[in-house]
């Protein structure tokens, strides 16, 4: 009866979610909690660290463009739009944030395109370096456990050169302190340095022909809270071996008790903006 409701629901029909969906953002009804990433402060805004500094607000988008106007969400006028500044390496994050009730499995799944800014009339394949995600998890407070940040990025192109393939991160950077009252601390976890590549992770991705036009592409994630494990990484219709793969480890962290943080990002390689367009995003848990 589940899974006959659920293939007669056609927004909620192209996921495969475990038995209980903690959230379904389809963003034809707005943000549905994603919101911009802001790095830790105190006292000062230009205490936080440059790499969030970068950081704006997601937003909506009909993907506009000049050759036919807008391309629209897969089945609404809408998706979630995060879009860099332009300036080569530049990054931008949106966050959607929970806490958790059980540890026990739970799937991510999305279907999302990217693009350069068209500003010209040339195809600009090589100038969006990466996309990916990541979750920020934490144990609860009556556990002896840790801070686990699985990162999954698909990188593009670097340095005019196209890359097309997956890696991840097991070490973030040296924590700085924020303030002068010794309660606020922070780090970039998204720095440059560190990225891993998945083994067998190369795959080449839907783009099409001209600058404006583009295609959807599914993805899921799937990681285990009772263990900080990760199970399943699939795109499309590739599944990417993940017995390699390992999320950054860092102790358990005052004030985040049962985190469940989810992020989208987005990173250009050239003078020019790069854009990661979400349609919807399906999170779901097995409790």
């Amino acid at each position: 009866m589940r899974l006959a409701l659920l293939r007669a629901d056609p927004s909620l029909s192209r996921f495969d979610p475990l038995p209980r969906i903690l959230s379904y953002d389809d963003f034809s009804r707005g943000h549905c909690g994603w919101s911009q990433l802001i790095g830790n402060y105190e006292n000062d805004l230009d205490s936080m660290l440059p790499g969030y500094a970068q950081h704006s607000s997601a937003m909506l988008s009909t993907l506009g463009h000049w050759d036919a106007g807008s391309h629209g969400g897969m089945d609404s006028s809408y998706a979630l739009k995060i879009a860099t500044r332009a300036r080569p390496g530049a990054q931008n994050v949106a966050i959607k944030r929970h806490t958790f009730r059980k540890r026990g499995p739970i799937r991510f799944e999305l279907y999302f395109t990217f693009k350069p800014e068209a500003k010209e009339l040339k195809l600009s394949e090589l100038d969006v370096r990466s996309v990916g995600f990541l979750l920020d998890l934490q144990c609860g407070d009556k556990d002896e456990g840790e801070r686990v940040m699985p990162h999954l990025r698909f990188l593009n192109a670097v340095d005019g050169k196209h890359l097309q393939k997956w890696q991840y991160k097991r070490e973030t950077t040296t924590f700085s302190s924020v303030g002068n009252d010794d309660k606020t601390v922070s780090h970039y976890h998204l720095a440059p340095e560190g990225w891993l590549d998945l083994p067998g992770g190369d795959q080449r991705l839907c783009y099409n022909e001209i600058p404006t036009k583009v295609n959807w592409t599914y993805l899921r994630f799937d990681f285990d809270l009772e263990s900080m494990t990760a199970s399943r990484l699939q795109c499309n219709d590739r599944i990417f071996d993940l017995s390699d793969f390992d999320s950054i480890r860092i102790p358990a962290m005052k004030n985040l008790w049962c985190m469940l943080n989810f992020c989208l990002f987005a990173e250009t390689d050239v003078a020019n903006r790069a854009f990661l367009y979400v349609d919807s995003i399906c999170i779901s848990g097995d409790y």
